[in-house]
């Protein structure tokens, strides 16, 4: 090649070098300071991990819970009232569950207090394990990183589709439970944990309230997945690792030697949603549990950005 065909644009071939990548306008839609990129990188991120099969498998393992549950109970009652008392704490079974034939509203608690200590978390830990874990097995985390997202950006995106997760699993339980508790049980006004009745159409937004408080309860166990999703390139060993932290600070939790940890480990306070079903809602036990998940996403949250900005990716 001669000096004339690489001297640019004032050569003697008058070529003219490619436009360069950085610096474009806003209106770029490559442009990683454009919103409408961000919004797209989340909505695949979202998109990619709901549509996934084992999403779907997830999600039909937790909607099945509330069915084997009310079949359960139907069973044993023949569909008859329990006769176990007025109130949830009446009868000899756990909580919740002595109602549900009285009121087929309260399936939607009970599933919801037999899934979150393990099935809710661990399938969050799944997702959250494999979210950056994943890609890089997979081979394709290099390939994400090459669009003009940023880490942070990336990160950020991985983490909403996890909470998203959260949200959307939460809401399958309640919504089977709902819909199963209506179909075997009759339905009416609600008997709250002070004792006091409220319509059926309160009792309903005392449901939603608390499958929206069971998501936020995960909201920190999902920083903490993340996190570990950073810090390695296995993503069988990220979900491994993630579950198997989920079932070890379970069992702190259950030891009353160690009291004294129990107000700083996530699961905590967990159960606290079933304060949504006082008369009024006791907020002393929920705001502790919403500062201490925003504590665990933060802390975690950070861990996971300081790892994952500085990590060498080769995969």
């Amino acid at each position: 090649m001669s000096q004339a065909e690489t001297a640019g644009p004032t050569g003697a071939t008058g070529a003219t070098p490619p436009p360069r990548t950085t610096g474009q306008s806003p209106r770029n839609p490559g442009n990683p300071r454009n919103p409408l990129w961000t919004l797209g990188i989340l909505r695949s991120e979202i998109t990619t991990t709901l549509r996934r099969h084992r999403t779907y498998a997830l999600l039909a393992v937790l909607a099945a819970v509330p069915v084997l549950i009310g079949i359960a109970i139907r069973i044993e009652t023949g569909g008859g009232g329990s006769g176990s008392g007025g109130g949830p704490d009446g009868g000899g079974g756990p909580a919740f569950l002595t109602q549900v034939t009285n009121n087929g509203l309260f399936l939607v608690f009970a599933a919801l207090a037999a899934t979150l200590p393990v099935f809710l978390p661990m399938a969050v830990g799944v997702v959250a394990g494999d979210a950056i874990a994943g890609e890089a097995s997979g081979g394709t985390l290099r390939y994400l990183l090459v669009a003009p997202a940023g880490r942070t950006r990336l990160l950020l995106a991985k983490y909403a589709s996890v909470l998203t997760f959260c949200l959307v699993a939460t809401f399958v339980v309640a919504a089977s439970a709902l819909a199963v508790g209506a179909l075997l049980f009759p339905v009416g006004e609600v008997t709250t944990i002070s004792g006091t009745r409220i319509s059926f159409g309160e009792g309903l937004v005392r449901a939603t309230l608390t499958a929206a408080v069971v998501a936020a309860s995960l909201v920190g166990f999902a920083a903490l997945g993340l996190f570990v999703s950073t810090l390695t390139d296995s993503g069988i060993g990220a979900m491994a690792a993630t579950v198997g932290l989920l079932i070890t600070v379970q069992i702190l939790d259950s030891i009353p030697q160690l009291s004294g940890i129990h107000p700083y480990l996530f699961p905590h306070y967990w159960m606290s949603f079933a304060d949504v079903l006082r008369e009024p809602v006791h907020w002393e036990e929920l705001s502790k549990n919403f500062q201490l998940q925003g504590l665990y996403a933060a802390v975690f949250g950070s861990a996971a950005w300081a790892r994952f900005t500085a990590k060498d990716i080769t995969a």
